[in-house]
C-alpha cells in the first residue's frame, strides 16, 4: 500500500500527487510509518520532473523522500521554470522537513567571454541559480524574464530537434508528440530529448542487434547490448555526441543566447530570491580566477556559492578536485558566500544526497548545514514577511555578511516548519532579537 501510493506520487495528475502525499501523511501520523528525526544531511539542489529527474521524481514525492531520509533541509533546483516551487513548499510544510525552492539557468558574462567558466566547451557561459525564492507568481518584468527564460530554452529544443533529425534519420521526433508528452508541464530538456530518441529507436528497430548497429554507426562508438535500449551510458553518449560541442546539432552560443549575469542577478533579487553563483570543479581556465568571477558576479548581487560535492572526490583518492573542493569552500566562507549543496538527480546513477559520513566530505558538513540553515531562513521570513537575506531590511540591520549568515544560519537552525506561522506580524521594523524571540518563546 505505502509503495503504491509513493508511485502515485510521480503521477503527472497534481490531484492525484496530492492524494497519496495526504494518504501517507496520515499513514505517518498513525504511526504505520516511522519518520526520523532530521539530522545533518542536506541535498538543497534536487532537480524534478518539472525540468528533469532521472528517476521521474515529482517536487511531492522528493519531499516526502527527504523527510523519510531524515534530512535537515532540502531544496528543489528546475531548470528556467518555477514551476515545482508552491507544491514543494507545501508538501513540505505538511511533512515538517525545512525546505526552499529555485531554479538554474545558463547566463553570458561578458568579463570572461573568451574563456571556458563551467559549461564545458563554451567561452563566457556560465550556469548560475536563483534559490529561495518566496513565491512562483511573479508579475511585470520579473514575469516577462522567466516567461523568456522558458520561451528560449524550448525553441533551443526545437532547433536542435530539427538538426539532429536530419542526422538520425529514420530515426526522428515530433517535439510535440513525442518530447512534450515526458514533463508535466512542457518544459522538457536535452535529457527528455535524449530519452525520447532512445525510445524513439526502440520502436524503429526493437531491442536486438538492429538497435545495437543503429546507435553504433549514428553515435561512431560500439554501443553494447547491455546499455539498450535506454540506458544510462547510451543516453549520455547521445547527448554528448549530437548535442554538445562537436555534435551534429550543436551550435555556438553567443552573447544574445542567455541573460547577462547581471540581469539574472536583478531578476532573482527583484522576486526575491538570493542569486547563486555555481561552481564546478576549478579546473576550467575560468574557474582558476574563481575569485575575480566571485567578486563580478557579487558586484550585482550575487549572495551564495552552489556546489556539487559528489563530483569532486573518488572514495579513497586525494586529488586535485578534491583540493579543489576545499579550496573552494575556503573562498566562500572567506567571502561570507552560504555555501549549497546538492546532487541534481537529473543524470542517471546520481546519488538521492551526498555520502556527508565520507572522510572526503566529513570536515565540511558543518558548513554546508550551515548554508542550508541559511537559506532555509530566508525562504521563510521572505515568504512570511519579506525580510529576507538579500532584503532591504537585512541590509540596514547587519553591518557585514559575517553577521548576517550569523543570524540567519541561528535562526533557521532554531525555526521549525510548524512554527512558521508565528512570524506573521513581523514587518520592517522588527529588529533581529525581536524575530528570535518568535521561536525562543
Amino acid at each position: 500500500m505505502v509503495e503504491e501510493l509513493e508511485r502515485k506520487l510521480d503521477s503527472f495528475d497534481f490531484a492525484e500527487r496530492k492524494e497519496a502525499l495526504l494518504a501517507l501523511c496520515k499513514k505517518a501520523e498513525a504511526g504505520e510509518i516511522v519518520l526520523p528525526k532530521p539530522g545533518t544531511n542536506v541535498n538543497l539542489h534536487c532537480h524534478t520532473f518539472f525540468s528533469y529527474n532521472t528517476y521521474g521524481y515529482s517536487p511531492s514525492k522528493f519531499a516526502w523522500l527527504a523527510r523519510r531520509a531524515g534530512l535537515a533541509v532540502a531544496g528543489v533546483v528546475d531548470f528556467d521554470v518555477l514551476d515545482a516551487l508552491q507544491e514543494f513548499l507545501e508538501a513540505a510544510r505538511m511533512l515538517g522537513l525545512k525546505a526552499c525552492a529555485g531554479l538554474e539557468t545558463r547566463v553570458f558574462v561578458p568579463e570572461f567571454s573568451d574563456v571556458v567558466i563551467n559549461s564545458p566547451g563554451e567561452p563566457g557561459i556560465s550556469y548560475y541559480m536563483g534559490i529561495g525564492f518566496p513565491s512562483a507568481k511573479l508579475t511585470g518584468q520579473q514575469k516577462k524574464f522567466l516567461s523568456n527564460l522558458r520561451e528560449t530554452a524550448q525553441q533551443r529544443n526545437r532547433d536542435l530537434i530539427e538538426r539532429v533529425n536530419k542526422y538520425l534519420r529514420p530515426v526522428e521526433l515530433d517535439y510535440e508528440r513525442d518530447v512534450m508528452v515526458l514533463t508535466p508541464s512542457g518544459n522538457p530538456t536535452e535529457r527528455h530529448i535524449c530519452l525520447a530518441y532512445a525510445r524513439k529507436a526502440k520502436e524503429k528497430f526493437g531491442e536486438g542487434s538492429a538497435l545495437s548497429e543503429f546507435w553504433s554507426e549514428k553515435l561512431g562508438v560500439k554501443v553494447e547490448q547491455s546499455q539498450l535500449p535506454e540506458g544510462r551510458d547510451l543516453l549520455n553518449t547521445i547527448r554528448a555526441k549530437t548535442m554538445k560541442r562537436g555534435g551534429v546539432g550543436y551550435v555556438m552560443p553567443d552573447k544574445g543566447s542567455f541573460p547577462l549575469m547581471a540581469d539574472m542577478n536583478r531578476f532573482v533579487l527583484a522576486a526575491g530570491g538570493i542569486p547563486v553563483a555555481t561552481w564546478l570543479d576549478g579546473t576550467s581556465e575560468g574557474e582558476k580566477r574563481i575569485v575575480e568571477l566571485l567578486e563580478i558576479a557579487m558586484s550585482t548581487g550575487a549572495a551564495a556559492v552552489n556546489i556539487i560535492p559528489d563530483r569532486n572526490y573518488t572514495v579513497g583518492q586525494k586529488g586535485e578536485k578534491l583540493r579543489n573542493l576545499y579550496g573552494m569552500v575556503k573562498i566562500a566562507e572567506k567571502l561570507n558566500l552560504p555555501v549549497v549543496v546538492g546532487t541534481e538527480m537529473n543524470s542517471p546513477g546520481q546519488k538521492f544526497v551526498d555520502d556527508f559520513d565520507s572522510e572526503e566530505l566529513a570536515q565540511l558538513v558543518p558548513i554546508f548545514l550551515k548554508g542550508a540553515h541559511i537559506i532555509y531562513a530566508h525562504s521563510v521570513l521572505q515568504q512570511r514577511c519579506g525580510l529576507g537575506y538579500t532584503s532591504e531590511w537585512a541590509k540596514r540591520n547587519f553591518a557585514t555578511g559575517a553577521k548576517k549568515n550569523e543570524f540567519f544560519e541561528r535562526f533557521g537552525s532554531m525555526l521549525e516548519p510548524e512554527e512558521e506561522v508565528k512570524l506573521c506580524g513581523l514587518n520592517e521594523d522588527s529588529t533581529a532579537g525581536q524575530i528570535i524571540e518568535k521561536v525562543a518563546s
